[in-house]
């Protein structure tokens, strides 16, 4: 349950900082996604990855 939790966490964490860097403009990679420079998906992307962090955490002290 542990190394599945950390799996998840770090995935999260993973998508979550992309989404984030595409949301500010930062990684602009894939060329053609919707979500480059909309400032909604960096506030989706920072959630994403903290929930992610938190499970990382979680998953350490269980």
């Amino acid at each position: 349950m542990k190394t599945i939790l950390l799996i998840v966490g770090l995935l999260l964490v993973a998508s979550g900082g992309l989404w984030f860097l595409q949301g500010l403009g930062i990684v602009t990679w894939p060329q053609e996604s919707f979500m480059i420079a909309q400032t909604q998906w960096a506030w989706y992307g920072g959630a994403t990855a903290l929930i992610g962090l938190a499970l990382v955490v979680w998953s350490r002290k269980s």
